[in-house]
């Protein structure tokens, strides 16, 4: 399982949602019936271009917790002290990723910006 998070500026647009899940895909060789799920902080639950987004994508939209946010968030390959200040975690798109993805997944890379949204791709730890 592959889980697209995201995490953005107030008031975006589904379409800056979807360029960007978009361009994480591409830059990580990912295609869309991989990603099982699109995963955002709980906080981001009203942001209608996030929720248009999942929709138009066929994806099944996570909201997640903080608590679930802040421990995901020690795993994180980026760090931005802007983000940690508003949201208590240093990416929210790679915590929201790894969070909805379990605790012992991965992230494919480091986050993907474009413009006013963030994704990040995190891929569930395969049964050993």
């Amino acid at each position: 399982m592959i889980v697209a998070g995201v995490g953005s500026r107030r008031g975006v647009t589904a379409q800056e949602v979807c360029a960007a899940v978009r361009g994480a895909m591409e830059r990580h060789g990912v295609k869309l019936h991989e990603i099982s799920l699109m995963a955002t902080p709980a906080q981001k639950g009203s942001e209608a271009g996030i929720m248009r987004a999942a929709l138009d994508l066929g994806l099944l939209l996570v909201m997640v917790p903080q608590s679930q946010m802040e421990a995901a968030g020690t795993r994180v390959l980026s760090h931005s002290e802007r983000v940690v200040a508003l949201m208590g975690v240093p990416s929210v798109a790679e915590a929201a990723a790894l969070a909805a993805a379990g605790r012992r997944s991965t992230l494919i890379g480091p986050r993907f910006v474009l413009g006013p949204v963030t994704c990040a791709l995190a891929r569930e730890a395969e049964a050993s």
